[in-house]
């Protein structure tokens, strides 16, 4: 009897060890559970914070680019305005640039300073890739816009630059600039042979010198293959019989011959060299911001040869060196150019 009573005490130490045992291994599964969840929490509130201060650091960051793009946009506006005026959005339809050669400063009419040597309007139809050219005799008499005082237009560049040459283009044919681009001689030399040359025909010998201007020109009669320096000469020579009016021809058939030279699959091999030089020796009124818009426009060039007008006029009764504009006729031409039915209609580039 007292052996069964120790088996059976024996039993019930064991049987209360396993529970002991048993939920001591439930307490460390418990404790090991409420540590994972611990860490779990620890960590979802790490990401979560991490997930926040990133939100807040973008969303910081979008502020601060939005605020800084915002004042470079400003700036940028600002810029435009002090250089071309303000543009018309009747003219949104195309991109008129005005091209200004400028001379190496000497002067036969006295003034100081370097002159507007050629003035050209290249006005792009954004919806047809259509291309004019409008040429504005250097000699024209105007009357200077925002004061009393009247001169040939090429002496207004040497009192306030591009952006006044800018203004009174805009006057005078009552269409809006959206950009302009000045280069000198050496410039325009470079760009020339950058393209590769152009061949023009030159209509009569071409010989005069000039020493105290630096003046050399010697072009034979003929179809010619002009490089930079010769293109200089073609285009500043006028010792003939129409002397200005033949120098706005001439204009009209070489901006002519570079188009036709711009269009040719070569010249893509030539546009890195191109773009150095404009962006070194060319001064524009062109941003960063104009340059899709004006990437658009170059990319979608018509084939079709550009038209090329002189502004109407003749020389003064007075002085062959003055050019008096015919203000109706200009009228007219620049109505057809721009015809009012289209430019009140804004025209989407493609």
């Amino acid at each position: 009897m007292g052996k069964k009573g120790n088996d059976k005490g024996g039993k019930i130490n064991v049987t209360q060890q396993n529970i002991k045992y048993k939920r001591k291994l439930l307490a460390q599964r418990r404790r090991r559970a409420r540590l994972r969840l611990l860490v779990l929490l620890v960590m979802s509130a790490t990401i979560l914070m991490g997930v926040l201060f990133a939100g807040y650091a973008l969303v910081s960051l979008g502020s601060k680019i939005h605020q800084e793009y915002q004042a470079m946009y400003a700036g940028y506006t600002q810029r435009q305005q002090a250089r071309r005026g303000t543009v018309d959005p009747r003219f949104d339809g195309y991109t008129n640039v005005l091209i200004l050669g400028i001379d190496e400063g000497v002067d036969e009419d006295g003034g100081e300073g370097k002159r507007a040597d050629g003035i050209v309007v290249a006005s792009f139809e954004n919806s047809t890739g259509k291309l004019r050219f409008i040429h504005i005799p250097e000699d024209t008499w105007v009357n200077v816009a925002g004061s009393q005082q009247q001169m040939k237009i090429k002496n207004l560049y040497a009192m306030g630059g591009a952006p006044l040459m800018t203004r009174q283009v805009n006057a005078l044919l009552g269409v809006s600039i959206h950009q302009y681009m000045v280069l000198d001689m050496r410039a325009f030399s470079e760009l020339i042979d950058a393209i590769g040359g152009v061949d023009i025909y030159v209509e009569a010998d071409m010989n005069y010198d000039d020493a105290e201007g630096g003046i050399s020109i010697h072009l034979p009669r003929g179809y010619q293959h002009l490089d930079g320096n010769q293109a200089v000469q073609y285009l500043r020579y006028r010792s003939d019989d129409l002397d200005d009016l033949g120098r706005m021809q001439r204009q009209q058939r070489f901006c002519k011959a570079v188009y036709q030279n711009l269009l040719q699959f070569r010249t893509l091999t030539k546009l890195p060299a191109i773009a150095e030089i404009l962006k070194q020796r060319v001064e524009t009124s062109a941003e960063l911001f104009d340059s899709m818009h004006l990437a658009n426009v170059l990319r979608h060039l018509s084939s079709v040869p550009p038209e090329s007008i002189i502004l109407p006029g003749a020389p003064a009764a007075d002085d062959a060196s003055i050019w008096v504009l015919d203000d109706a006729a200009t009228v007219q031409r620049m109505q057809e150019l721009f015809p009012p039915e289209d430019i009140n209609e804004e025209k989407p580039s493609p």
